[in-house]
């Protein structure tokens, strides 16, 4: 029996009702116009008989297998607007279709620099996503496994700061900033550790802290004397330890905590730590540039440092005090030695009593309300 539009008392939707080789079939149109319910009704009744004679990989779109990928398992918000994009562009486009060949206009279609962007930025917001999905359609059977050409993404430069040009970025922050940039340089936490730490996750009188990570697993971190001495002073010890400095018309007050971007992307401090940076006199690029609807030219310091390097700096001062690629290792909490190797590079010895020396008392700045 063809497909027929039906309708039922209880709703004031168009439905589908029929039987297509041998499969019953009843479906709501999701409309009341009756005009717009028949054009569903022959499009679904070809799929149908499409997938009757050549089989359910025939007819599988991209977006039919996108929304079963979100809907599998739980999936990041950034996955979420990974996936969207993906299926702005590629759409109904059938599954099976979808090859290497698809990957070109796609980064010309969702990416802003399009072909130009940065190898990194095409395997994270377009090929990795795109792969996830065209996998998990093919364990479904509604496609073959992906085979997508490498993208060769380039080593960045790992860089950290030396102890003279950590006391300048601490020195040249603003005051909010300072006992967060001495616990990053002291400890080595993620800079998303930090942010997420709270007062009853921190024992000043036993140096010990306690920071949890993404996966809900927790982890003990040793504060140093410097580290200790720069979270004493702060006066507020309720909720969370460091809090963004917002500005209102009464004056600069201290907000409840930084944004929760659910450690999928960073940039809750990023122009204060630029700064930072610039006043510091730290290497960067001045970028200048006309935004959209305005006429005037905005510039600001893009610095080549970026918060992260803080670990690697704690990563280079650990490794130059101790030799110890085990005890990095453990206490940096990195899964395999390999990634310790690329964090921890080899300071000439000289600077090892100055590191000894900044985690013992901190930078050779004055604290508010204390002579230099």
């Amino acid at each position: 029996m063809p497909l027929k539009l039906v309708t039922f008392s209880h709703t004031k939707n168009l439905f589908i009702r029929g039987t297509v080789g041998g499969k019953r079939v009843l479906e709501s149109t999701g409309t009341t116009n009756r005009k717009l319910a028949e054009e569903y009704r022959r499009k679904r009744e070809a799929e149908l008989w499409q997938e009757q004679l050549y089989g359910t990989r025939s007819v599988i779109t991209f977006a039919d297998a996108a929304t079963a990928y979100i809907k599998d398992a739980p999936r990041s918000p950034s996955t979420g607007r990974y996936v969207d994009r993906l299926v702005e562009h590629f759409g109904d486009t059938k599954l099976s279709d979808i090859n290497n060949a698809s990957l070109r206009p796609a980064y010309s279609a969702i990416l802003r620099d399009g072909e130009a962007a940065s190898p990194a930025t095409k395997k994270r917001t377009v090929r990795t996503p795109l792969q996830a999905i065209l996998e998990f359609g093919a364990v479904q059977g509604w496609c073959d496994r992906p085979a997508f050409a490498a993208i060769s993404v380039p080593l960045s430069i790992t860089r950290f700061l030396l102890p003279d040009q950590a006391t300048d970025l601490v020195q040249h922050a603003a005051p909010h900033l300072q006992p967060l940039f001495v616990f990053l340089i002291g400890t080595g936490c993620r800079l998303s550790e930090a942010l997420d730490l709270q007062w009853k996750d921190v024992d000043l009188y036993g140096c010990r802290a306690v920071v949890w990570q993404k996966q809900g697993r927790q982890r003990y971190v040793d504060l140093c004397p410097a580290v200790v001495k720069w979270l004493a002073r702060i006066a507020d010890t309720d909720g969370h330890v460091f809090r963004p400095a917002i500005k209102t018309r009464k004056g600069t007050i201290l907000g409840d905590r930084y944004h929760d971007s659910g450690r999928q992307y960073g940039g809750q401090i990023k122009n204060g730590w630029a700064g930072a940076c610039s006043r510091a006199g730290l290497p960067g690029r001045i970028r200048e540039w006309v935004p959209a609807g305005a006429k005037k030219t905005r510039t600001v310091f893009v610095p080549e440092f970026t918060p992260h390097d803080l670990r690697h700096t704690w990563a280079s001062w650990h490794y130059c005090v101790y030799r110890d690629l085990l005890r990095l290792k453990s206490d940096g909490d990195w899964s395999n030695i390999n990634t310790v190797t690329i964090y921890a590079k080899l300071m000439p010895p000289v600077y090892r009593e100055e590191i000894i020396r900044w985690w013992g008392t901190g930078p050779a700045i004055a604290l508010e309300g204390e002579n230099p």
